[in-house]
C-alpha cells in the first residue's frame, strides 16, 4: 500500500530529475537514502520525521559496518557516507517546506564533521617524468602520450576522457564537453596536447568515432578505451616513470588544478575549468599551495632584518 510518504518522496524525485536537472544516478542515490531512512524508521506520514527519528538513523548509520577487504570487515560506515544519508533527506524535507507541507525543519539536521580531505600529488619533476614515458615511435605509445598530455591540459574527469569522440576541432585551442549532472563546460588544449593528438589521429587509418580506441596485442583496433583501460595505461606509465606513489586520472586532475594555483590563476577560474558546483570542493586545493606560501614569506619577509 503507498502511504503518504511514499507518493511524496516519488514527487521529489521527479523534481530531482526535471526542475532540478540532476543525472539519473543522483536520482538513484536519493532514492536508497530516503527509503533506507523510511524502512529503518517505520513511518509513512511526513510529520512522524522527528529529531529523535533522525537522532536513532543517525546512531543506526554510525554503527553499521564498513567495507570488506579479502573477506574482513573494515572499521565502520565512512562519515561522508552517512553524510550523503543525511543530505538526501535534509533535500527532502527542503521540498516539503517548499510545498507547505508540514514536517521537520530542514536546518535541524547537521552533517556529521568529517576529516579535511586531502589530495594525492605527485611533484612536478614526476609529472614531467609520467608524460614523457609513452614510446611515441608506436601507434599505442602515441595514443598513450595523447591520453596524458590531454588530462593535464584539460583537467578533464576520466568519464568525461573517455566519452569525447574524434570529431574534435583542433584548429581552436577549446572545446566543450559535457560534465557532471550533464552541465557543459569548456576546456583548454595546450600546444603540447593538441600537437601529440593531431600526430596520433594523423596514424589512425579507421573510421571510428571515439577518440581513444583500443589495440588488442596483434594491432587490430576494438572500439572505445573503458575507463578501467585508462586507468591501467597511467598507472603503467607512474609505474615506468619510476614513480612509487599511486598515480590515478584523477591524480593527473589535482596536478592540473595545483599548477593554476601555482602559477597565480584565482580560485574561481580554476573552479569553471575543473566542473566543480560549489567553490567549496575548489577550496581544497588552496591548502596545496600554502606551502609555496610559506616558503615565499621565509625567503622575502624582514630581508634585510
Amino acid at each position: 500500500m503507498t502511504t503518504k510518504l511514499d507518493q511524496l518522496k516519488r514527487e521529489f524525485l521527479e523534481h530531482v530529475e526535471i526542475e532540478k536537472g540532476n543525472s539519473l544516478k543522483t536520482v538513484s542515490n536519493y532514492d536508497y537514502y530516503l527509503s533506507r531512512f523510511f524502512e529503518f524508521a517505520k513511518i509513512s506520514e511526513p510529520k512522524e520525521i522527528t529529531d529523535d527519528k533522525i537522532r536513532e538513523f543517525r546512531l543506526f548509520l554510525n554503527r553499521q559496518p564498513g567495507i570488506k577487504i579479502r573477506g574482513q570487515q573494515v572499521g565502520t560506515l565512512k562519515k561522508n557516507t552517512q553524510n550523503y544519508h543525511l543530505i538526501a533527506l535534509r533535500s527532502f524535507l527542503k521540498y516539503l517546506m517548499k510545498r507547505e507541507v508540514k514536517s521537520l525543519p530542514p536546518d535541524r539536521i547537521e552533517l556529521a564533521k568529517i576529516k579535511e580531505r586531502t589530495i594525492d600529488l605527485i611533484s612536478p619533476e614526476e609529472l614531467y617524468r609520467l608524460l614523457e614515458a609513452p614510446d611515441v615511435n608506436t601507434k599505442k605509445g602515441l595514443r598513450d602520450k595523447a591520453v596524458l598530455e590531454l588530462f593535464f591540459s584539460t583537467g578533464l574527469r576520466l568519464s568525461e576522457l573517455c566519452s569525447i569522440d574524434r570529431d574534435i576541432d583542433l584548429s581552436k585551442n577549446e572545446f566543450s564537453i559535457r560534465g557532471k549532472g550533464e552541465k557543459v563546460r569548456v576546456v583548454f588544449l595546450s600546444d603540447r596536447a593538441k600537437d601529440v593528438i593531431h600526430k596520433y589521429l594523423k596514424e589512425r587509418k579507421d573510421l571510428d568515432e571515439p577518440l581513444f580506441i583500443q589495440y588488442s596485442s596483434n594491432g587490430s583496433k576494438n572500439n572505445r578505451l573503458t575507463p578501467r583501460s585508462i586507468e591501467r595505461i597511467v598507472k603503467y606509465y607512474a609505474i615506468k616513470a619510476g614513480i612509487s606513489k599511486k598515480v590515478t586520472p584523477h591524480v593527473i586532475r589535482h596536478s592540473f588544478a595545483t599548477d593554476l594555483l601555482s602559477n597565480g590563476a584565482d580560485i574561481r577560474s580554476v573552479q569553471v575549468m575543473l566542473g566543480h558546483a560549489n567553490i567549496a570542493t575548489t577550496q581544497i586545493y588552496t591548502h596545496v599551495t600554502d606551502k609555496q606560501l610559506h616558503d615565499v614569506h621565509k625567503k622575502f619577509h624582514s630581508k634585510g632584518k
